[in-house]
């Protein structure tokens, strides 16, 4: 396969040659031990290899069959693709147009209720992208009880405590602010994507000033104003009984020593004490927590969204869909108010064919990504129709952080009306009746 040599502030780094766009894969921008925060990559050695995909953390399909486990995602993002795990995982992906310089950014943070997911799957893959003219890139980052422990001895000499996952993405975030020149982007033109527990990273990050003036706009899917509302983290002090209990599952004494047990014991320790905890509350426990640096509890409100453009959208069989759909209206009535940038928002309402799952949790994602082909599903002439209308909206609003273009009706930014993606696609006002009447009918969720 044909490659490409490109040099970066680390040094050189190879990559691989596609017709339209080339891809970088695997590239490390940061080392850390377990539990321990971050250290960015500046210098590599030689030539830096980047075609190959890196390690993803380990999570539940590093030990268990992914088919058997979670059969349904599998099936729509992950058939027929290999991944390694490891702790070891701070990688990101970056594919780039085949010529030029200073294209738009996209960076695009997966989700998985920040304990699944990688940044090479089939549906957040960013060849369609480039062959935008669009810069994109993915980051893994530690996930589960590897990336998101917070038991209280954990706390630094700068009082911070957990949230090691949070502080991975915004370490590669910082790598691609700094490298992204020499792989074509446009440093000063960057566009945050995420979906559900990537959404609520997005919202983190956009708003920690440790990411201060490094966006231009923000695309959230399925979550957002989620952890300025119904989902508000919680203080590390108040997690301690529950990695007391982890602590106990492992046959250890105390964090030191479940520091140094094997990664398969210390996930396998916390998923059952996870499992033992009710539905509605034990994800909490894995979530971000507050913290001084990158998710201060004075920062985190609906009264304090920053000034950048915002694209926000759900599918109408999302999970809470009436929740989804409040949130997402009470972040663009609150930007609308409080900011000189647009908020625009949409509903994707259309079910997707070959079962009877209808449109789940994530299910837009390979249509808003131009990824329809990755997919099993027998696609119809209605789909491409809707892919095509979503992707040239995702793209205008990456290049000009405004989504009209000419596939779609003219798309305002009231927060009343939405965008709805279905047979006729247009922009109206979405009844809130019509999900309380959905509420009940919801696909899988992730």
């Amino acid at each position: 396969m044909e490659t490409i040599i490109k040099n970066t502030l680390c040094g050189d780094i190879k990559g691989l040659v596609f017709e339209g766009y080339n891809e970088y894969r695997g590239i490390k921008y940061a080392t850390a031990e377990r539990w321990k925060y971050p250290t960015q990559v500046t210098k590599w050695d030689g030539t830096y290899d980047a075609t190959e995909w890196g390690a993803c953390c380990y999570q539940h399909r590093a030990f268990e069959d992914d088919a058997t486990v979670n059969a349904f995602y599998h099936n729509e993002f992950r058939r027929g693709l290999e991944f390694t795990y490891s702790e070891d995982c701070l990688f990101l992906n970056i594919w780039t147009p085949s010529e030029g310089e200073n294209h738009p950014v996209a960076i695009y943070i997966h989700g998985g209720t920040f304990t699944g997911g990688s940044g090479n799957e089939s549906h957040i893959k960013g060849q369609e992208f480039a062959k935008k003219g669009i810069v994109y890139a993915t980051i893994n980052y530690r996930l589960g009880p590897y990336g998101f422990c917070s038991h209280p001895d954990l706390t630094d000499e700068n009082g911070v405590c957990g949230n090691f996952g949070l502080f991975d993405q915004q370490m590669a975030l910082k790598w691609i602010k700094e490298n992204i020149k020499a792989f074509g982007g446009d440093p000063d033109n960057i566009t945050i994507m995420g979906q559900s527990a990537g959404c609520m990273s997005v919202d983190i990050q956009l708003t920690s000033d440790l990411n201060k003036d490094y966006f231009k706009g923000a695309y959230m899917m399925s979550a957002a104003t989620m952890i300025r509302t119904v989902n508000k983290p919680m203080h590390a002090k108040d997690t301690k009984p529950y990695w007391e209990k982890v602590i106990k599952e492992a046959g250890v004494k105390n964090m030191e020593e479940l520091r140094k047990v094997d990664p398969k014991t210390l996930y396998y320790s916390w998923l059952n004490v996870y499992n033992s905890y009710n539905k509605l509350t034990r994800m909490k426990y894995t979530f971000p927590v507050f913290d001084p640096y990158i998710l201060r509890e004075d920062r985190i409100s609906v009264k304090n969204i920053p000034d950048i453009a915002y694209l926000i959208g759900m599918c109408s069989l999302d999970m809470l869909p009436p929740v989804l759909r409040f949130t997402d209206k009470l972040w663009a009535k609150t930007a609308g108010k409080q900011n000189k940038n647009k908020c625009y928002t949409y509903m994707f309402d259309h079910d997707l064919p070959g079962d009877n799952k209808r449109n789940w949790h994530c299910a837009d994602m390979p249509y808003a990504f131009g990824n329809l082909k990755t997919n099993w599903r027998p696609f119809t002439e209605v789909d491409y129709k809707i892919e095509k209308e979503m992707f040239e909206s995702v793209c205008a609003f990456i290049k000009t952080h405004n989504p009209n273009n000419e596939f779609v009706p003219e798309w305002g930014s009231d927060y009343r009306k939405t965008m709805t993606f279905d047979n006729k696609t247009t922009y109206r006002n979405y009844k809130l009746v019509k999900l309380l009447l959905h509420a009940g009918r919801q696909g899988p969720n992730r």
